[in-house]
């Protein structure tokens, strides 16, 4: 098993099973959290609240940032995200089925790595995650923690 962690912000449960049947048919086999709201995804990278005694150094190689989420929205999760130091970097690539023009410019404004549309075919999705996991996963030269 890999130690680069994935971390997926989302809260639809049937796109979170997608996700993960995706990453499984890519034999993208690297831990994978999920968390299912924008303040959960806070607290998993923060170590606060019910993840308090996580280890702090145990940073996602990758997010997988759902935008419409409950609680905190992704934009606002991004954003937190880039304010710190110590998550500053994290690579973040929005995958959500916004087809809203300011949501991708206000993702890439707020410092997404990336942005995936998810494709409504299931093949599609498979297709797009392969690619998100070969180039995230395998050939991006993540910066030194």
């Amino acid at each position: 098993m890999d130690d680069k962690m994935i971390l997926l912000v989302e809260d639809n449960p049937d796109d979170e099973a997608l996700t993960v049947r995706a990453l499984r048919k890519n034999n993208i086999a690297n831990r994978l959290s999920v968390v299912r709201d924008g303040a959960e995804a806070l607290d998993f990278l923060f170590c606060t609240g019910v993840y308090a005694g996580r280890d702090p150094r145990d940073l996602p190689e990758i997010i997988l940032l759902d935008l419409k989420l409950p609680k905190v929205d992704g934009l606002e999760v991004l954003r937190r995200i880039r304010e710190d130091t110590h998550t500053q970097l994290l690579p973040v690539v929005i995958l959500t089925s916004s087809k809203e023009e300011q949501d991708l410019i206000a993702g890439y404004k707020l410092g997404a790595n990336s942005y995936v549309r998810k494709p409504v075919d299931f093949n599609q999705f498979v297709e797009a995650v392969r690619q998100l996991g070969l180039y995230w996963l395998v050939l991006n030269e993540a910066p030194p923690r």
